[in-house]
C-alpha cells in the first residue's frame, strides 16, 4: 500500500516540476516566470522529497527530508520577492496582462 502512495507522490511531484519548467520557458515576463518557478517548483520538490522519506522510512532521512521541505517553504517566497523586485527595478519588460502595478510609485 505504501508503494502506491510513494508512486502517487512521485507522479504528482514530477508533474508540478514539469509545469514549473514549462512556465519558466513559456511565460512572457520575469514576474510570471518567477511565480511559476517558486510556486509549482517548491510544491513539486516537496512532494518528491516526501516520497523519498516514505520510501526509506528511516529517522535520519525523514528528518533531512522535513528540513529540506521547511527550507523550500521558507526560502522560495523570499527569493521570489527579491527576484521580482530586482527585475522590476532593473526595467525588465512587464507583460500587458499585468494590470496591477503596486511598485509604480517607488
Amino acid at each position: 500500500m505504501i508503494e502506491y502512495l510513494i508512486g502517487i507522490l512521485l507522479i504528482i511531484g514530477s508533474f508540478f516540476c514539469l509545469v514549473a519548467a514549462l512556465g519558466v520557458i513559456r511565460l512572457p515576463d520575469p514576474l510570471t516566470r518567477m511565480h511559476a518557478a517558486t510556486k509549482a517548483g517548491s510544491l513539486g520538490a516537496g512532494l518528491l522529497v516526501s516520497a523519498h522519506a516514505l520510501f526509506y522510512q528511516e529517522l535520519g532521512i525523514s528528518l533531512r527530508a522535513l528540513s529540506i521541505i521547511a527550507l523550500l517553504l521558507f526560502t522560495a517566497p523570499v527569493a521570489a520577492h527579491i527576484i521580482a523586485r530586482t527585475s522590476y527595478r532593473s526595467g525588465e519588460a512587464i507583460s500587458d496582462r499585468t494590470w496591477i502595478d503596486e511598485l509604480k510609485g517607488e
